[in-house]
C-alpha cells in the first residue's frame, strides 16, 4: 500500500502531515502528487471528499520549498481559485496545517471582508494566495496585486465555476501570471465546457480519474419522498431531523429568504438550527459554520453557497429540500455526507413542479434514485410553471433541502423517474457574477 512517504515529498512536509494524523494517500492524492512534482500540467476529476486540496497542496507546497527566494512585495508565487468564501477557508485552513514547519505564507482573499485590510496583507508578498476570483480582480485593479510572479495556478472545483460566470474573470486573471506556469484544474463533475476550459489553460495536461464525473459518493444511501406541496416538505423535514436528534444534519434549499425562513421554521418546532446564504455577513456565516461544526447548532440550513465549501467530517445527513436548478450541484450537495470513507443519508423532498429537476439529475448521475415515501405527484408542466409569478413555483418562498434517515433503508425502492418524460422547464439564473459570495456577487 502507497504512503505518503513514497510520493518523494520533503521531510518536512511529511513531519507536518504526520502531526496532522495521516498516513495512507488517498486514490487521488496518490495519483496527482507524483505528476504534480514532475512538473505535469494535471486534470483531477475526483467526487467530493476524496481529497482533492492534498492532491495539490502538497506537491504545490514541496515545490516551492525548493525553490529559493521570496514573494516580490505585492506578489504571490502560486494562485489558487475557488468559487466561494468557505472553499477558500477550508483550502486555506488545509495549506497551512501542511505547511507547518516551513516560512511559507498562505494568504486569502473573498469578497465581504475588508478590502484594505487584504491589501495592507499583500504587502510584504504573498507564498500561496487562494483566493475567489472577483476579490482577487478588485485587487488587481487597485495595484494591490501582481501575479508575474507566480508560476503556479490551481482551478478548484471549476466546474462551479464555470457555473457561477468566472470563465470571464479567468480570461482576465490566466495572462497576468508568469511563464511558463503549471496549471491544475480540479472538478467533481466533467460538463462540456471543461474540455473548452482545460484546452485553454493547461498544456498536455495529464488526466487523472478517480470516479466517473457526476457520481455519488458509494456511501451515500440516496432516496426521493414525494410531497404534495411546500408545506408538506417542512412537515416531512421536521420528521426527519426528529427521528435522529443527534445527527448533524445539512439542509440545502434554493434561494436565501425561503432558507431563512426554513431555518426559522425549525427554530419554531424546537431545532437548534442556523443558516448561511448569501445575504449573511462573512462574520455571521463564519460563527453558524462554527455552531454547526462545534454541534452547538445540529441543523445547518443553506443555499448552494455551502455545497462546495463545508468539509465536517461529522455530517451524516443531507436534505434537499429543494432540488437544484443546476443537475451537477446535486451531487455536490450530498457530498457533503459520507466523507473520508464514512456512511450517509441523503433524500430530497419533491413536488410535482421538481419531477423535470430530479430527472435531469438522475440523468447526470446515471442512476434511479430509489422512492422511499409519499405517493407521487401530478407532474408540472414548465408552462405552468412560469405563470406562476413571484408567489408562485419560482418566487421566494422556496426553501430548503430534504434529506436521508437511516430508518429508511427498508423501503422497497421504486424508480424515481417513472412517469412522463421530462420536459426541462429549468430556466437558467443569471450567474455572470464575480465575486465569491462577497461584495458584488449575488451569493445564492
Amino acid at each position: 500500500m502507497t504512503k505518503f512517504s513514497d510520493l518523494g515529498l520533503d521531510p518536512k512536509l511529511l513531519a507536518a502531515i504526520e502531526g496532522a494524523g495521516y498516513d495512507t494517500p488517498s486514490p487521488i492524492q496518490a495519483q496527482a502528487i507524483p505528476l504534480v512534482l514532475s512538473g505535469r500540467d494535471v486534470m483531477g476529476l475526483a467526487q467530493t471528499g476524496t481529497g482533492k486540496t492534498a492532491a495539490f497542496g502538497l506537491p504545490l507546497i514541496h515545490t516551492l520549498m525548493q525553490q529559493p527566494g521570496k514573494p516580490m512585495p505585492k506578489n504571490v508565487r502560486a494562485l489558487i481559485l475557488a468559487p466561494t468564501r468557505e472553499l477558500v477557508g477550508q483550502i486555506a485552513d488545509n495549506l497551512k496545517i501542511y505547511a507547518k514547519g516551513t516560512k511559507l505564507f498562505v494568504g486569502t482573499v473573498v469578497g465581504g471582508l475588508s478590502i484594505n485590510k487584504q491589501a495592507q496583507m499583500l504587502t510584504k508578498g504573498v507564498d500561496i494566495l487562494v483566493a475567489t476570483p472577483g476579490r482577487l480582480i478588485d485587487l488587481m485593479d487597485r495595484g494591490a496585486v501582481r501575479l508575474d510572479q507566480a508560476t503556479f495556478l490551481v482551478l478548484d472545483e471549476a466546474d462551479q465555476m464555470l457555473d457561477m460566470g468566472f470563465i470571464h474573470a479567468l480570461r482576465q486573471i490566466a495572462p497576468k501570471l508568469g511563464t511558463p506556469r503549471q496549471t491544475m484544474l480540479f472538478s467533481a463533475t466533467m460538463p462540456k465546457l471543461m474540455e473548452e476550459l482545460s484546452r485553454s489553460y493547461l498544456t498536455n495536461p495529464a488526466k487523472v480519474q478517480v470516479a466517473t464525473p457526476g457520481k455519488a459518493a458509494d456511501k451515500i444511501t440516496q432516496g426521493v419522498h414525494w410531497a404534495q406541496s411546500k408545506g408538506e416538505k417542512v412537515e416531512l423535514l421536521i420528521k426527519y431531523l426528529s427521528k435522529e436528534p443527534d445527527a448533524l444534519s445539512l439542509v440545502f434549499g434554493r434561494t436565501k429568504h425561503g432558507s431563512e425562513k426554513l431555518k426559522r421554521q425549525l427554530e419554531d418546532a424546537g431545532f437548534k438550527a442556523v443558516s448561511i446564504h448569501g445575504n449573511k455577513s462573512q462574520g455571521q456565516r463564519d460563527r453558524a459554520l462554527q455552531a454547526f461544526r462545534d454541534g452547538a447548532a445540529r441543523v445547518l440550513v443553506a443555499t448552494d453557497v455551502a455545497a462546495r465549501g463545508i468539509d465536517i467530517p461529522g455530517v451524516s445527513h443531507v436534505y434537499n429540500f429543494d432540488l437544484p436548478e443546476v443537475p451537477e450541484n446535486y451531487v455536490h450537495r450530498i457530498g457533503r455526507t459520507a466523507r473520508a470513507g464514512a456512511d450517509g443519508d441523503a433524500i430530497a423532498f419533491v413536488t410535482g413542479d421538481e419531477i423535470g429537476l430530479l430527472k435531469q439529475i438522475q440523468k447526470v448521475m446515471k442512476v434511479d434514485i430509489p422512492v422511499i415515501g409519499g405517493e407521487r405527484p401530478e407532474e408540472v408542466e414548465p408552462e405552468k410553471k412560469q405563470r406562476g409569478g413571484r408567489g408562485g413555483p419560482r418566487g421566494g418562498g422556496r426553501g430548503a433541502s430534504g434529506g436521508g434517515n437511516g430508518g429508511q433503508r427498508q423501503h422497497k425502492p421504486k424508480s424515481a423517474s417513472q412517469g412522463k418524460p421530462a420536459n426541462g422547464g429549468q430556466q437558467k439564473r443569471n450567474r455572470n457574477r464575480r465575486s465569491g459570495g462577497g461584495g458584488k456577487a449575488r451569493a445564492a
